[in-house]
């Protein structure tokens, strides 16, 4: 009886600290992918996509035991979700001083974790309508340069684990969760959506192929300018001596979140990422700009920081999203000659170059990329995991 008792108690205690581990781990693995802003970006919603779905799909499907089709589909359906719900209200979140990916990120979160659960249809519409009384992930941050944007990713991902497991427990929430006249659009975007874009060709359209890589860890928001600078440096970087003025063009909701004046001399590291006249000085002065860039020992360049002073701002209208429009580029050095760059849209890193780059070379870049390859056919998620977590992890000095 002793020992029945016991091993009652012992499998109590490891479900429980199961339960923990998930919302736990998908926190954690959240904030990590997105601490760098160099996550990628689906331009029609202003989301990063992967930053709340990996860690719902690799928390979840590593405590259910989900195999790597599951896994696959469960993502899949994560990125349409939070593409679409963010896709529907274009930069309205942002109006309201919300952060798109965690607002809308619950809710993919939610479905990802109700998948792999195997919740049935109710339960899953349950979890949605739960997970949207956790959206949110306020912009304020802008405001003070503080790093709480880096947390929104890990917390949506948390709640919707949590909205997912509440369900199935028995919790509801209202199907009309989204539309509803106290809904998540009516709450969150002013009204400003139009619900029906969320379901619209389901299935033909595809809005997981529109995520792209980021070519540089800042906000999407400023890549175009970026670009565009690049395209004025055909000699390789220009010291700030020799720059008279730089005058760029952007799309009026960018200049609201990049170009604000209190962050033309950035007072932390985020307050760069999200300064395009310091990014722009950087890029022009470094002609590049990388993780590096926002380093603490490249904050404090003096004549870095003048040059962002002489970075005129103007805001072009343009019918597509802030994160899809295109941007120019001047730049008048002291002697006289006018360099210009113009660029449609932002480009897109490179696979390839970018996992190498992030990993540490090419041959471990090359052995997660088998990894994730060959997920579909894989048993479990054991593999895929333990290669990823061997990757992150310092090489021991001894």
């Amino acid at each position: 009886m002793k020992d029945a008792i016991s091993a009652s108690t012992s499998t109590a205690r490891s479900t429980e600290a199961s339960n923990r581990a998930a919302p736990a781990a998908a926190l954690a693995t959240g904030t990590l992918v997105h601490a760098l802003d160099f996550d990628d970006t689906h331009a029609g919603g202003l989301v990063h996509a992967t930053a709340v779905v990996l860690p719902a799909v690799l928390a979840v499907g590593e405590e259910v035991g989900a195999t790597g089709e599951e896994a696959v589909l469960a993502a899949v359906a994560g990125f349409e979700a939070v593409c679409r719900i963010a896709g529907a209200a274009p930069h309205a979140f942002h109006q309201r001083g919300l952060h798109a990916t965690h607002a809308c990120g619950v809710f993919a979160a939610a479905l990802v974790a109700a998948r792999l659960l195997r919740l049935t249809e109710a339960q899953t519409v349950d979890a949605l309508g739960i997970a949207g009384s956790s959206a949110g992930g306020l912009l304020e941050f802008l405001a003070t340069g503080s790093s709480t944007k880096q947390l929104h990713p890990g917390l949506a991902s948390h709640a919707g684990i949590l909205a997912a497991r509440l369900a199935a427990a028995g919790a509801d929430g209202p199907d009309s969760v989204l539309e509803g006249g106290r809904g998540f659009y009516a709450a969150l975007a002013d009204g400003h959506a139009d619900p029906a874009l969320v379901t619209a060709d389901l299935g033909i359209r595809w809005e997981t192929t529109r995520i792209t890589l980021k070519p540089y860890p800042a906000c999407q928001l400023m890549h175009a300018a970026l670009d565009a600078a690049l395209q004025t440096l055909p000699d390789g970087p220009l010291p700030p001596s020799q720059v008279r003025s730089v005058t760029v063009e952007v799309h009026p909701d960018s200049a609201a979140i990049v170009c604000e004046p209190d962050k033309v001399v950035p007072r932390t590291a985020y307050d760069a990422k999200f300064s395009l006249p310091w990014s722009l000085a950087a890029l022009l002065t470094d002609g590049q700009v990388t993780v590096d860039t926002y380093a603490a020992g490249s904050l404090g360049r003096p004549a870095l920081a003048d040059l962002a002073t002489r970075v005129r701002v103007i805001e072009v209208p343009d019918p597509r999203v802030a994160a899809d429009a295109g941007s120019r580029v001047e730049v008048v050095l002291v002697n006289g000659e006018v360099r210009t760059g113009t660029v449609e849209r932002s480009a897109a890193a490179s696979l390839t170059t970018k996992l190498t780059g992030n990993v540490g070379g090419a041959e471990p870049a090359a052995a997660l990329a088998a990894a994730v390859d060959g997920l579909a056919t894989a048993p479990d998620l054991t593999a895929l995991i333990t290669l990823a977590d061997r990757l992150a992890r310092p090489e021991d000095p001894a």
